[in-house]
């Protein structure tokens, strides 16, 4: 599954892109959504580390929060992140 998630500006997106790193197992950095704020999401790293990405809009946010969770989930893998200006393409499988 390929999803286009749209962030506020190309620094979001890479942001965002960076946070979801693949590493060598397949296995991403996100460990969980600690809250959403209309457009803003406070992603938890697995480093115990917590950052923020701002969204378009709220939809998107939302939208995101939904994509990644099976992830985090471990029922999905993240297996490409491909950054096109403010849009980050994420596939899943």
């Amino acid at each position: 599954m390929k999803v286009d998630i749209t962030c506020a500006d190309n620094y979001e997106a890479q942001k965002l892109a960076s946070l979801i790193y693949i590493k060598d197992d397949n296995e991403i950095f996100i460990s969980g959504i600690l809250e959403i704020i209309e457009n803003e999401i406070v992603i938890s790293l697995k480093d115990k580390s917590a950052h923020s990405v701002l969204f378009k809009d709220k939809i998107q946010a939302e939208f995101f929060a939904d994509f990644i969770q099976s992830v985090v989930d471990d029922v999905n893998k993240i297996t490409e992140t491909k950054i096109r200006e403010d849009v980050v393409e994420i596939t899943k499988e």
